[in-house]
């Protein structure tokens, strides 16, 4: 079974940290951007950032760069995704996906892909 699993969300408080793992099964990531998304009540879903196949880095949300960074253990066929000094606004559910490719592509291609987790919920409040 081909797909990918989010888990790590949770509640903390504004400050901490987190770390989002996304596991793919039924298929390699070697070959594959995998990129975070996330989305928050009534909001449309949006890019956070992306790596691709050969560990470039792309940042979707420029403003997140410095908070939130993104790593893939190939070995473990898993991504993550550190957070820290989280805010009441980074609050959603949040997605991975994967692309097959070298690079990460853009937000509307990676939107577009068959591949997506189920998302994990991650709520930053005190």
């Amino acid at each position: 079974q081909v797909q990918l699993v989010e888990s790590g969300g949770g509640l903390v408080q504004p400050g901490g940290s987190l770390r989002l793992s996304c596991e793919a099964s039924g298929f390699t990531l070697d070959y594959y951007a995998i990129g975070w998304f996330r989305q928050a009540p009534g909001k449309e879903r949006e890019g956070v950032t992306c790596i691709s196949s050969s560990d470039v880095i792309t940042y979707y949300a420029d403003s997140l760069k410095g908070r939130f960074t993104i790593a893939r253990d190939n070995a473990k066929n898993t991504a993550f995704l550190q957070m820290n000094s989280l805010k009441p606004e980074d609050t959603a559910v949040y997605y991975c996906a994967a692309d097959f490719g070298t690079l990460c592509p853009s937000i509307t291609t990676m939107l577009e892909s068959k591949y997506w987790g189920q998302g994990t919920q991650v709520t930053v409040s005190s």
